[in-house]
């Protein structure tokens, strides 16, 4: 298990990347984000853009360490966490 200082990688797929100016940051989580919905309840008030990106959180996907997550799947130090548009298929 990571410590709590080790980063958490999130990665920006489609519009989410272009919203937040970003397709990857590193970041130390805060104590109290332990969740995906708490993530991105404290990324949505890091800037105009990752407010914008998550605005309509029913549209926004979520993996953690590549398997599908919901707001309550946990997340922490060493986690990558991918957060993309629903995606259709043909």
């Amino acid at each position: 298990m990571a410590d709590a200082a080790t980063p958490l990688t999130i990665l920006y797929f489609a519009w989410l990347r272009e919203r937040t100016g970003t397709s990857q940051e590193c970041v130390t989580l805060p104590a109290d984000v332990r969740t995906v919905g708490a993530l991105i309840a404290w990324l949505a008030e890091r800037s105009p853009g990752h407010a914008s990106a998550f605005a309509n959180r029913r549209t926004v996907r979520c993996a953690v360490n590549q398997d599908f997550a919901d707001p309550a799947t946990p997340v922490g130090p060493g986690d990558e966490v991918a957060f993309f548009p629903p995606v259709t298929g043909g």
